[in-house]
């Protein structure tokens, strides 16, 4: 399976990971990724950057020999209204936006709550990934998400930091087999995505790929094969 990006990973700057900017470009590099995206977490999340951060991206360089740079900001949803932490001016800068649950800024709905929450960020046109939605803290209508996700051309992550023993995250690989069954019933796509918080993690999708391989998933529709196909994807939205 051709693998050439990674975009969603945190450095220092996020407040609880361990690694620099300079050090994830580097990784990425020797890892032969042709695209990665920083995404530091937006500023609800507790540690992390002011927002003024996400307006000053002009002075990164964004292409590194092979390998081009983009960045972003994994926003936190904060409502079941899908009401986002981050403005739309400050989104409007990003290169693009992953939109995620987490427990420090909204507490887990039950199944209708949070189903409802995700179809109003799937239409937010600002967003183009969502991050993490297999996470059983958060039960939703994978149905309705994934018909959502495919009518408003957004991704699905496949987040390799769920699938793994030390993972908090709840029930993470049997709820991504239902996701994608249902993605190759209703032809949506996905992003396989490392979630890194440490350099030595920069594009690392094993355990995603046993994933995919159990459940007989068509390549066709994972845009990590072509930066062309992820960035065309980008501007479907």
């Amino acid at each position: 399976m051709n693998d050439f990006l990674d975009m969603h990973m945190h450095t220092i700057m996020s407040g609880h990971a361990y690694s620099t900017l300079s050090e994830m470009i580097t990784a990425g590099e020797k890892k032969g990724l042709r695209l990665m995206g920083i995404t530091e977490h937006a500023p609800a999340m507790p540690g992390t950057c002011h927002e003024i951060y996400f307006h000053n991206f002009k002075v990164i360089n964004r292409h590194y020999h092979n390998m081009e740079l983009m960045m972003g900001s994994e926003v936190n949803i904060m409502d079941h209204a899908g009401n986002l932490d981050m403005t739309e001016t400050t989104l409007a800068k990003l290169d693009y936006a992953i939109a995620s649950f987490h427990e420090p800024c909204i507490s887990p709905g039950n199944k209708k709550e949070n189903t409802t929450a995700l179809l109003h960020v799937l239409e937010n046109p600002y967003i183009k990934i969502i991050g993490h939605p297999d996470n059983g803290a958060y039960p939703i209508d994978f149905t309705a998400i994934v018909k959502s996700a495919k009518k408003n051309n957004v991704l699905l992550e496949l987040n390799n930091s769920s699938y793994g023993p030390k993972s908090g995250r709840i029930h993470s690989r049997e709820n991504a087999a239902v996701m994608l069954n249902l993605c190759k019933k209703y032809g949506a796509c996905v992003i396989m995505d490392s979630d890194a918080h440490i350099h030595t993690d920069v594009g690392n999708h094993d355990y995603i790929y046993d994933l995919l391989q159990q459940v007989d998933f068509p390549e066709e529709l994972i845009v990590n094969s072509s930066i062309n196909k992820f960035k065309d994807y980008l501007q479907l939205k």
